[in-house]
């Protein structure tokens, strides 16, 4: 058998001229000291582009250059090679070509690594050279945990198979090594991968499920062994500090886990169901940091007016949107640019998302009667420049918000509304007095989060009839416009989509708009709001970016639904003032009218007495 020489990769460059020795040298010291690859390490000293390397190592090792998202490729096909050897020689089996497995390696010169995946994999293999890049991507998409968190879900079942009351298994929670540990961390570790921002575990009556947030869309993953519920809440609960004793009512709670490197801070909510307990998690990554304004997306001449908003010595600033629209990611963007030495920062929160240095952040406990209105009065005597308020949820908290902002204080909030113009009429609508919101309120933010096209299956798509219709509401001239829609690939899980990107609008108060909040008039302010110089609708923006190819018209349309809900209910709200007006009018109308009549007919009725004549009582 003829035996097979080891090929190194910097021989090859420098050999063929890519690469002069200086710089091989330099690089081979460096992977000493960082043990990485050395194709790596040269792109990163710009010695050569990985495009270069990637079609030198196609044509010299005669090794096709591969896409891995052209190819459909199954998770049967990949977990042929387990994720540890796959990670470790950065390859992926991404075809079955009958006789042989076709493998996408980022060093396809590395022989030792192919003679060991030659061993581990049940057929003969193909290399291709892929992108490093695009490797890892891979990896974190195609080697999901659904088979380890089924193998682990069967393995606790078969542990308790009795029905054991949980309540009384204090092993449980106490050794880190339980099957259940490892099944919660399982879990974890997928969501991390698909990028989740929640995970909900929720018992039926014969299976339990498993969903996870994606992109604002669920992925479910379905358990058969329906009985491990108990334990996941369990654990859970101890996880998080709550009482698990208690089943009968809601509990909220929070913990701390570490997953691959990244620290997670776990939002615990459970709730009683008809199955058992459900449990909702929210998960913040704290290791990845707080995105600045600049990372949130907003266009940059609407970005420019905010910061400005930002930087003013007063009043109060709205940032609205339903829950998950990025409210809290745009508020502290905005407070890690205000965050300086001299400017003293109080923030109330429910809960406190992410740490921030130098800010002076207060976690309120309604349990002991520590209430955002409380916290705020308090705040108020703390000497504050800026305060952020968490969420503005009754009127007594609203009230001491806008005359916080009135008293010489940057106050910023969010409120859970659809869009910003009706946000200053919800204010009206929780009882704040007009005159306190005209003087106090500066602006408002509405925003959304939609997804994005995902670029690999980007493709044209042609408007329907009834789309058309409803886009021309909007703008009359997308006849021509060539929107597009993501086919599905291996790269966005053959969803059409990957990410998610902001759409906002700036509503900045103006003197007719404060005036008409004064008099209560909220269909006055409406109209002079909607024809406020510099304010786009949010409908609009979102379609601004499907002419754009950023998004979908599906996601424009998803978009102007749930916006035109409520606006539907604020006209009919303004139509029932404005017939409510016209009926006291009338009414007023009348009585005036009824009041002259009878005044005229006492004035013929009373006796006429001649002050010069006798009174002598007659007529």
């Amino acid at each position: 058998m003829k035996s097979r020489v080891k090929i190194r990769l910097g021989d090859l460059l420098l050999q063929n001229g890519i690469i002069n020795e200086q710089q091989l040298n330099q690089a081979l010291t460096t992977q000493k000291q960082s043990g990485r690859r050395l194709g790596y390490i040269l792109t990163e000293l710009g010695f050569i582009v990985e495009n270069q390397l990637l079609a030198f190592l196609s044509q010299h090792l005669k090794v096709p250059l591969i896409d891995i998202n052209q190819y459909n490729v199954s998770p049967a096909i990949v977990n042929l090679l387990p994720e540890v050897q796959a990670r470790r020689y950065r390859a992926l089996v991404i075809q079955d070509k009958g006789d042989k497995l076709l493998v996408a390696m980022s060093d396809p010169a590395d022989l030792a690594a192919i003679d060991v995946l030659s061993g581990i994999l049940p057929k003969p293999i193909d290399v291709g050279v892929v992108r490093e890049a695009e490797l890892l991507q891979a990896f974190d998409g195609l080697y999901r945990r659904t088979e380890e968190i089924a193998s682990f879900a069967q393995e606790l079942a078969e542990e308790y198979q009795d029905d054991v009351d949980f309540d009384f298994d204090t092993g449980v929670g106490d050794d880190q090594d339980t099957t259940v540990a490892r099944l919660l961390q399982s879990i974890f570790e997928d969501a991390l991968q698909a990028k989740a921002s929640d995970i909900h575990i929720e018992p039926d009556d014969a299976l339990l499920r498993i969903r996870m947030r994606v992109d604002g869309v669920l992925q479910e993953n379905v358990i058969q062994e329906k009985n491990i519920a108990s334990a996941l809440v369990l654990r859970l609960k101890l996880m998080s500090g709550l009482d698990i004793s208690e089943k009968r009512l809601p509990q909220d709670g929070r913990t701390t886990t570490r997953v691959k490197g990244h620290t997670i801070d776990v939002r615990v909510s459970t709730m009683p169901i008809h199955g058992g307990e459900s449990v909702v998690m929210r998960l913040l990554d704290q290791s990845a940091g707080l995105l600045s304004l600049d990372q949130t997306g907003m266009p940059s001449s609407l970005l420019t007016r905010f910061r400005n908003l930002l930087h003013r010595p007063h009043g109060m600033i709205l940032v609205t949107g339903p829950t998950g629209s990025g409210k809290t990611t745009t508020l502290y963007g905005a407070l890690s640019e205000l965050n300086q030495a001299s400017t003293k920062i109080i923030t109330v929160e429910d809960p406190i998302e992410y740490r921030l240095p130098r800010i002076n952040q207060v976690q309120t406990n309604s349990k002991i009667g520590l209430h955002f209105s409380n916290v705020l009065r308090t705040t108020l005597r703390q000497d504050p420049d800026i305060i952020m308020v968490g969420e503005m949820r009754d009127q007594e908290t609203v009230e001491v918000g806008l005359r916080g902002a009135l008293t010489g204080h940057l106050v910023l909030s969010t409120l859970h509304t659809n869009d910003a113009i009706s946000s200053a009429i919800r204010l009206l609508d929780m009882g704040a007095p007009g005159y306190l919101v005209a003087s106090s309120l500066r602006a408002i933010v509405a925003q959304r989060l939609v997804r994005k096209i995902c670029e690999n299956c980007r493709e044209d798509y042609s408007l329907k009839n009834e789309e058309l219709t409803w886009l021309q509401n909007l703008d009359d001239s997308l006849e021509k416009v060539a929107f597009k829609k993501g086919k599905g690939c291996q790269s966005c899980n053959n969803t059409g989509y990957k990410g998610r990107v902001g759409v906002f609008e700036l509503l900045e108060m103006t003197e007719n708009m404060m005036n008409a909040l004064k008099n209560n008039d909220t269909a006055s302010f409406t109209q002079f709001a909607q024809a406020s110089p510099g304010f786009i609708p949010l409908a609009k923006v979102a379609l601004m970016y499907a002419k754009m190819g950023i998004t979908t018209v599906d996601e424009v349309l998803k978009l102007i639904e749930m916006v035109s809900e409520e606006q539907t209910a604020r006209t009919d709200e303004i139509h029932e003032q404005e017939e409510l007006a016209t009926v006291i009018a009338d009414q007023k109308g009348d009585i005036e009218s009824s009041n002259k009549t009878q005044a005229s007919n006492r004035f013929e009725l009373e006796p006429k007495i001649d002050p010069l004549g006798d009174d002598d009582g007659s007529l």
